[in-house]
């Protein structure tokens, strides 16, 4: 097997157990049950804020260490991060443990940046739309896994909600423990930038005699010392370039705005669906979730081949207008209507035709850039999209703002 594609095997399977966390799909139901004492507007205004609120805080620095670090560290600790959040969930009761609960859960999400960076500082740049794929197939068959097993348990009632979560803490272990597989980096795009060349020295320079490797040596630590400023130089260098291109700017604003969107949407629909419909005896979260990562694999699948052999920018722009007004209907019968099938369907379709518009405006930011910034560039939107968000559920869940119903939520 050619080592980018061991690499990016070991990877892959990472992603993969990461992703298999059955008890997500029925997470409200269980933080509704009989297994704790906490109410419906506790969840929604004092332990759910707190996830977004800490994913926000996180994620810059996590994206600068990360790199710091040389990516793996931060894989290890993503997974870690996960067994510290179903040990809490699994084994704690009260309020304040959920708190504690939704901190950890937005180290989990900001680590999650490791694992999509990790691979483009070992493999050849030749292989990245191969190892792009290849993660992304991973999460999305992690998540098929897990909400159809999750559905398939509690139909059958071989499981209760609260024991989803013992399969969630023991994948959060597996891929702890084969993240430690993972080969170290040399390299990385900003803080050790020209530590290695091409990742490993020459037959030639591992040839030379003892002085030629002290200079070596002596020219490395000179350059270690540099690394800081010339890091931050680089930086601000490949974050103005892009920002100041109207076209990044604009596809970027838009890439921001939809992942807020979507953020928002998938951290108050199961509340939704339990105020629709609070006593249902078995609910369909699983099923649905499985549905949703099926067609959003095809839609993005789609959408990649229409971007690269169909779509021109302003065709880009039309199409994504049109699918974002259907997605705001598909919301509209997701959170209007009293029927929970139809809200069902409505969450599908909104999920579907986002993942088709957020590849298409992925593909648009990455058309317009210059330089080797695209991991910055989406660190940003996504820092941007969680500001956005933060700004939505300050305004309108706390007691502060408007503290509206959670059918204005999403």
């Amino acid at each position: 097997m050619k080592e980018w594609l061991k690499i990016s095997c070991i990877l892959c399977l990472f992603g993969f157990l990461r992703e298999v966390r059955p008890s997500e799909s029925f997470i409200t139901e269980f933080l509704l049950g009989p297994w704790r004492n906490i109410t419906q507007d506790e969840v929604n205004r004092e332990i759910y804020p707190v996830g977004t609120y800490s994913y926000l805080a996180q994620l810059v620095v996590v994206f600068l260490i990360t790199d710091f670090l040389r990516y793996k560290p931060l894989i290890i600790a993503c997974g870690v991060t996960g067994i510290v959040v179903w040990s809490i969930l699994l084994w704690t009761t009260s309020l304040e443990a959920l708190k504690v609960v939704e901190f950890f859960y937005g180290t989990y999400m900001a680590t999650e940046v490791a694992y999509y960076t990790y691979i483009y500082a070992k493999v050849d740049k030749k292989y990245y739309p191969r190892v792009t794929s290849h993660t992304r197939a991973a999460m999305f068959l992690g998540k098929l896994v897990a909400g159809t097993s999750a559905q398939v348990l509690i139909i059958l009632r071989v499981m209760n909600y609260r024991d989803l979560n013992y399969i969630t803490f023991a994948t959060q272990i597996a891929a702890t423990l084969w993240a430690l597989f993972l080969p170290k980096v040399k390299n990385s795009l900003y803080f050790h930038r020209h530590e290695y060349l091409d990742g490993q020295f020459s037959t030639e320079s591992r040839n030379h005699d003892t002085i030629d490797a002290g200079d070596a040596k002596s020219q490395s630590q000179a350059n270690e010392r540099l690394m800081p400023l010339k890091a931050t130089t680089l930086l601000w260098s490949h974050f103005h370039n892009a920002y100041t291109n109207i076209k990044v700017l604009q596809w970027s604003l838009w890439y921001a705005l939809g992942l807020c969107g979507y953020l928002q949407v998938i951290s108050y629909i199961q509340i939704l669906w339990k105020d629709i419909k609070p006593d249902s005896s078995i609910a369909w979260n699983g099923a649905v979730d499985a549905a949703l990562t099926a067609l959003s694999a095809i839609f993005a699948l789609g959408a990649g081949y229409m971007h690269t052999g169909l779509l021109k920018p302003r065709i880009s722009l039309i199409v994504l207008a049109v699918l974002s007004s259907l997605k705001g209907g598909a919301i509209l019968l997701c959170c209007r209507s009293d029927n929970i099938f139809l809200s069902y369907v409505g969450f599908v379709v909104f999920g579907a035709l986002y993942a088709f518009t957020i590849t298409l405006a992925s593909a648009e930011v990455a058309r317009y850039l210059e330089e080797d910034s695209f991991g910055l560039v989406f660190g940003v939107n996504t820092l941007l999209a969680l500001i956005f968000q933060t700004i939505i559920t300050i305004v309108v869940i706390s007691d502060t703002g408007f503290a509206l119903s959670i059918k204005y939520l999403t």
